[in-house]
């Protein structure tokens, strides 16, 4: 009683408080013996037993019982035990139970840094709904929008064993709730919604043809998908701004503005600033594209289309996944729009410098005439003001 009183403060007030028990036996029903026991090895002796079997048990305990410097060695252990293998399963049973934030933080950590391997471990489809959305509300998952789904539709068909529901595309898209509205449709290239989402028989009629519609036509029609792209970089985006001045006008005829450009580190680029119409409100399509210069391999592309204001900003067109870059390697970057005359650059720089506000770290920005059919585009004026990247 002595040793349990003075290493916890719920014992202490079991033994010796106001509402103190007079009983000779205490009964702790919802306490593994394992744990008790490894509970009482520390208060006793400070020696830490725990081990990956008895870690979970043990961290309850040492919450229950209020003996934080038991709980701090089981949340320590977790986090050098906490792989993507069992990010879910560690997720679900204690950093949402427990309320470990630190340690629930940490499992969404590795789940974006592996988020292939963490969704293809058995410990995925036992997670709750919440745990689910969660997960699919986050802008930063590392992982190609289909196979998310396909990730989402094995968990859909668990849930349904669970609620002992008929595993049929009705019961699963009840099951799925909330979470299937977080799934990013539009980030999917046409094929792969068609060979996949479209077939399921989860999405309803009306919501495959708005989506075909949105891969198709423009301007696009709005969809109840979010089609934000997922980012799976740390720290802060960055823009650079190649010209000086703004003027008007710039013409296009079905030919690509592009400009070549390399960089002094390691980047990823995630989109272009372009510049909209000089005749106010006007929805514009357009694709984008990074070209290895040497290789002529696409690397990243996007049909999409951008509504502008009519005034001389420019307007933010993203790439669905980032663009490596690596440095002192050539890059071409091409838009094609369809639309009308739009504003354009001038006074263009063959050299831009960006400087991290934080760490003072340069990144240097080298742009050269890319030649062939650019529809004039140049170093010194043209289109593709602004590259938008993570360093």
């Amino acid at each position: 009683r002595f040793v349990l009183a003075v290493g916890s403060a719920v014992f202490d007030a079991m033994f010796n408080g106001g509402m103190a028990t007079t009983s000779t036996e205490i009964e702790l029903p919802d306490v593994e013996p394992a744990a008790f026991l490894a509970l009482l090895k520390f208060l006793y002796s400070d020696e830490v037993q725990i081990g990956p079997e008895t870690v979970m048990t043990t961290l309850y305990t040492a919450k229950k019982y209020a003996v934080p410097a038991l709980e701090a060695h089981c949340v320590e252990f977790l986090k050098k035990r906490g792989g993507a293998d069992n990010a879910f399963m560690l997720l679900t049973q204690q950093a949402r139970l427990f309320d470990e934030p630190q340690l629930a933080s940490l499992c969404l950590e590795n789940i974006d840094k592996n988020t292939s391997d963490a969704i293809n471990a058995e410990g995925f489809t036992d997670i709750d709904l919440d745990t689910l959305v969660a997960v699919l509300e986050r802008d930063t998952l590392g992982i190609r929008e289909v196979r998310l789904f396909n990730a989402v539709v094995r968990w859909s068909e668990a849930e349904c064993q669970r609620q002992q529901l008929q595993v049929i595309p009705e019961n699963k898209r009840k099951v799925l709730g909330k979470a299937l509205s977080l799934i990013r449709f539009p980030l999917m290239t046409i094929e792969e919604f068609a060979a996949g989402p479209a077939q399921s028989g989860i999405l309803t009629d009306r919501e495959v043809v708005s989506l075909f519609l949105h891969f198709t036509v423009n301007p696009k029609p709005r969809v109840e998908f979010i089609d934000r792209p997922r980012c799976c970089l740390r720290g802060k985006e960055c823009s650079i701004s190649r010209f000086q001045q703004v003027e008007s006008r710039w013409g296009y005829s079905g030919t690509s503005d592009r400009i070549r450009f390399s960089v002094n580190k390691r980047i990823f680029v995630v989109g272009f600033g372009l510049y909209g119409s000089i005749h106010g409100p006007t929805d514009y399509q357009v694709n984008i594209q990074i070209i290895h210069t040497d290789s002529n391999t696409v690397l990243g592309q996007n049909d999409t289309g951008f509504s502008c204001d009519g005034s001389s900003n420019t307007f933010r067109v993203m790439f669905k996944e980032p663009v490596e870059i690596l440095p002192n390697v050539n890059y071409t970057a091409c838009a094609t729009l369809k639309g009308p005359d739009s504003h354009y650059g001038t006074k263009g720089l063959r050299k831009v410098i960006h400087e991290s506000p934080t760490t003072g770290a340069k990144t240097c920005f080298t742009f050269c005439y890319a030649a062939g059919n650019n529809n004039g585009t140049s170093v010194e004026d043209g289109q593709i003001p602004e590259i938008i990247f993570y360093t």
